[in-house]
């Protein structure tokens, strides 16, 4: 039986600093027949694999799980809590991305899977990506781990001291990514926060590409009293990849 999955929700992230319990991640969809009949209250056999790069780049890790469809067709469960078939969730390096989880199925519930869905990582693991990148970012007094609070309230182009640490948006005001920005690395990344109903916009300048698209950018507008958040990561020479948004 070929089966379709309706991707719902795959944004928690847990990360657990006291206990030996492994970072996870909530996922849930729901399993569909090719004719669109829900698979209800069967259980399932699922494999979770996540790939580096591409849609069928290096597998770093992949699990395999058995669940229960609901009412609904759906089924929920934690990516990093099932039984490991190759890797170390919690060792995934998040810096290195981009991330795709490939899911596969068996409706009845053994090890005859089929593939039904592919689907791109991208806000997802910033909790697990900002754990990984304690490795990367600039020191701050006594501890080594601390980025540092650059405060953005007027318009400007990237500069090597925002890299690896806090932008943040108190005023409304664009930040330019410049042609040729040597001082980011690849793998370098910028938090990005906009405050109390400032809008921080992210744009690409002429040459450059933001989440593929050429000359793109990003906006976080931010509501009264609250925080919008997001990722920056340079991916390519003059490439970023930006999430949250």
């Amino acid at each position: 039986m070929k089966l379709t999955l309706t991707l719902l929700l795959l944004v928690t992230v847990t990360l657990n600093v006291f206990a030996q319990s492994p970072e996870k991640m909530s996922y849930q969809a729901i399993i569909r027949t090719q004719s669109n009949s829900l698979v209800k209250n069967s259980n399932i056999s699922l494999k979770i694999i996540v790939h580096q790069g591409t849609t069928t780049g290096t597998r770093v890790y992949e699990e395999t799980h058995l669940v229960m469809t609901n009412n609904n067709g759906l089924v929920s469960l934690e990516i990093g809590t099932g039984n490991i078939v190759t890797g170390t969730f919690s060792s995934i390096a998040w810096d290195k991305g981009p991330y795709f989880v490939e899911t596969q199925v068996d409706a009845a519930g053994g090890t005859n899977y089929n593939i039904i869905g592919v689907t791109q990582l991208l806000s997802v693991p910033y909790a697990l990506h900002s754990k990984t990148a304690e490795r990367i970012v600039g020191t701050n007094g006594t501890n080594p781990y601390k980025a540092v609070v650059v405060p953005f309230t007027t318009s400007r182009g990237i500069a090597s001291s925002d890299i690896n640490n806090i932008i943040e948006c108190t005023a409304s005001a664009t930040l330019t990514l410049s042609l040729g920005f040597s001082a980011m690395a690849i793998g370098d990344t910028m938090n990005l926060e906009a405050h109390n109903g400032a809008v921080l916009t992210i744009q690409a300048a002429a040459g450059v590409t933001i989440n593929y698209k050429a000359a793109g950018s990003a906006v976080f507008t931010s509501a009264a009293g609250n925080v919008r958040f997001g990722l920056l990561r340079k991916s390519g020479l003059n490439a970023y990849i930006i999430s949250g948004q």
